[in-house]
């Protein structure tokens, strides 16, 4: 891969293009091959009718980082399936980190863990599985 293909480079040309992304806040706190950290901060309007974090937010941060991560090489991927598992609540002002790893990756099938917890005391809020398909196309020219 050129050095102009990282996935530094992959990552702001995807974030470039995120309109979920950027419209909630996120950032990219860290990207390598195969993994991906993106951090959000729950804002009152991102909570529900019992006053923690909506589910639907923290399934969306754990998405972002699953697909920053499986498209971190620079192949177009995209979610096959993926579920979440709500351990803990969050509440607005709480900034959560979405820690995604590639697990496997066979053939053009790749598998994702993610794991989202809260920055300011390290506790598990969720934990999400992503089965990513990568299809044809690339962020950056290929060089």
């Amino acid at each position: 891969m050129h050095e102009k293909n990282t996935p530094d480079a992959v990552a702001v040309a995807m974030y470039a293009k995120d309109n979920v992304a950027q419209a909630l806040n996120m950032s990219i706190r860290s990207i390598t091959l195969g993994a991906a950290e993106v951090l959000m901060t729950i804002t009152p309007n991102m909570t529900n009718g019992v006053g923690t974090a909506h589910g639907g937010y923290i399934f969306t941060l754990a998405d972002t980082a699953f697909a920053y991560a499986c498209n971190s090489n620079n192949t177009y991927a995209v979610a096959a399936d993926c579920s979440i598992q709500f351990l803990r609540p969050a509440y607005a002002g709480d900034v959560l980190c979405a820690s995604a790893r590639e697990t496997a990756l066979v053939g053009r099938t790749g598998i994702y863990d993610v794991l989202v917890t809260r920055v300011a005391d390290a506790q598990v809020i969720a934990t999400f599985r992503g089965k990513s398909a990568l299809v044809k196309g690339t962020h950056l020219p290929e060089v």
